[in-house]
C-alpha cells in the first residue's frame, strides 16, 4: 500500500498551477489515488480563459488518445469471449485489408509499392507495428497521401469509420507489419474490428461494456446539451500570445455526436470517470464489484509485446509519441516502462500509461499501487514537459 509525505503532496499540484500562472496552460486538473482511492486532487485555471469560466472536478475534456487504452480493453473483451485470436489477420474481420502492400519508394502523388510479406494482424493494430501512420505527422510522403484523404488529422472527419476503413485501406504501409513500431491510427482500425465482431456502433460497445459496469456517466463521443455548461475549451500555443482558444467550449464540434467514431481519439471525459478507468486498471481489471477484464489479460497487455523485446527507441519509425521513448516497450493499447533509469524517472518498471493530444495524461503504477489522471486542454502535448514534472512531483511524495 502506497504511504505518502502530506507535507510533499502539494507539490504535485504546483507543477500545474504555475503553467496556469504563467499563461501556459489554461487550467490544471490532477488526481493521485491508491488502492483505497483518492490521495491528492488540485484544480486550477479556467475552463475557457477569455470568459474566465472556472476549472472544476466535474469539468469535461478532450482526452484524444486517452481513447486508446479503452478501445484497447473493449477489443481484448472480445479476445476473452473467443471472438478473435491475436494472430488472426485484419481481413478476416475488415476484408477491405486484404493484401496489403508496402510503400517502398516514390512520392506522395507516385509511390513505388510491393506486396506486404504477410496480413497485418490484430496484434500488430493493438501495437502500433500495422504499418499504418497519422496524417498530423508530418514525416514523409506516406502521411501526406493520409492528409490528401483526410486520415488522421487532429479533427473529426465528417465521414463514417467504415469509410474512413475503406479510404485507410487503399494506401500502403510505412513498413512491413511486425518489424517496426509507428503512432498511427492503428487504434481507429481496433475500433472498427469492434463494431464488425459485436455489430454495435463504437459507442454502444464502449456504453455496455466499460462506460456503465464502471459508472462512467460523462464520458462518450460528444457532449450533451444538458453538460455544455462543464465542457472546457482547448488552447494552443499560437502567437500573438503564449495561448490562443483554438475551439471554444459552446460552439465546439463536440456538441454534436461525430459521424467518425474515433476509438483512437474520440472521446471526451471527467477527472473522475477516467480515475475510475485508472483505478479498474490499478486493481487488476474489476472496480464497483464488476469484472471488465480479466487479470491475466491485463497483465498481458501491459507487457511490452514489441518484437524481440525492443523498446520505442530502438524500433520507433515515428518521430512523436504521447510519451518519451527511451526505456519505454509497448504493449497491448499502453506503454510500459521497461527501464526506468533510461526512462530518466522515478517511475517503477512494469509501469503502463498513456497521454492524449490536449496534454492529458495517466499512468499506473503496480509495484507502488499509485494512478495519477492529468488533465488540461492545450494542443499540441509535446510543447511542455509539464507530463515528465507531475510524474516527479507525485513520485517524491512516497514514503
Amino acid at each position: 500500500m502506497a504511504r505518502f509525505d502530506k507535507t510533499r503532496l502539494d507539490r504535485i499540484g504546483a507543477v500545474g498551477r504555475r503553467y496556469v500562472d504563467e499563461g501556459k496552460i489554461p487550467c490544471s486538473v490532477v488526481q493521485v489515488a491508491d488502492s483505497r482511492g483518492p490521495v491528492y486532487t488540485d484544480t486550477y485555471g479556467w475552463a475557457d480563459v477569455e470568459d474566465q469560466t472556472p476549472i472544476t472536478a466535474e469539468s469535461i475534456f478532450r482526452i484524444y488518445s486517452m481513447t486508446k487504452p479503452i478501445t484497447s480493453i473493449v477489443l481484448m473483451q472480445l479476445y476473452e469471449e473467443g471472438e478473435l485470436l491475436l494472430e488472426d489477420p485484419l481481413e478476416k474481420f475488415l476484408p477491405e485489408f486484404a493484401n496489403p502492400t508496402v510503400m517502398v519508394g516514390g512520392t506522395d502523388i507516385s509511390p513505388v509499392t510491393r506486396p506486404a510479406a504477410r496480413s497485418i494482424t490484430i496484434k500488430d493494430i493493438l501495437t502500433h507495428c500495422s504499418g499504418f501512420t497519422y496524417g498530423f505527422l508530418h514525416q514523409g510522403p506516406l502521411d501526406a497521401r493520409y492528409r490528401d484523404q483526410d486520415l488522421g488529422g487532429l479533427s473529426t472527419p465528417d465521414y463514417s469509420l467504415s469509410e474512413g476503413m475503406q479510404r485507410l485501406a487503399e494506401q500502403p504501409l510505412l513498413f512491413e507489419p511486425g518489424t517496426a513500431w509507428n503512432y498511427s491510427m492503428s487504434t481507429d482500425v481496433c475500433g472498427a474490428v469492434i463494431e464488425a465482431i459485436t455489430g454495435q456502433t463504437l459507442d454502444q460497445a464502449f456504453t455496455e461494456r466499460v462506460f456503465n459496469p464502471l459508472s462512467m456517466l460523462d464520458t462518450g463521443f460528444a457532449v450533451s446539451a444538458s453538460e455544455t455548461e462543464r465542457f472546457a475549451s482547448l488552447y494552443a500555443p499560437i502567437s500573438p500570445g503564449p495561448m490562443t482558444r483554438i475551439d471554444q467550449a459552446k460552439s465546439s464540434n463536440y456538441l454534436e455526436p461525430p459521424a467518425f467514431l474515433s476509438g483512437g481519439g474520440g472521446l471526451v471525459s471527467t477527472l473522475g470517470d477516467y480515475q475510475k478507468f485508472a483505478s479498474m486498471l490499478l486493481a487488476g481489471g474489476a472496480a464497483a464489484g464488476n469484472r471488465v477484464i480479466g487479470r491475466r489479460t491485463l497483465e498481458y497487455m501491459a507487457s511490452n509485446h514489441l518484437p524481440g523485446g525492443k523498446l520505442l527507441n530502438e524500433l520507433g519509425q515515428s518521430l512523436f509519441s504521447e510519451v518519451t521513448m527511451d526505456g519505454m516497450g509497448f504493449g497491448l493499447g499502453f506503454a510500459v516502462v521497461q527501464d526506468p533509469a533510461a526512462n530518466a524517472s522515478l517511475c517503477s518498471p512494469g509501469e503502463f500509461n498513456w497521454g492524449g493530444a490536449a496534454s492529458t495524461a495517466f499512468w499506473i503504477d503496480p509495484v507502488e499501487e499509485i494512478t495519477a489522471v492529468f488533465m488540461t486542454q492545450l494542443l499540441p502535448s509535446s510543447h511542455y514537459p509539464i507530463r515528465r514534472e507531475l510524474r516527479s512531483a507525485v513520485y517524491q511524495a512516497l514514503l
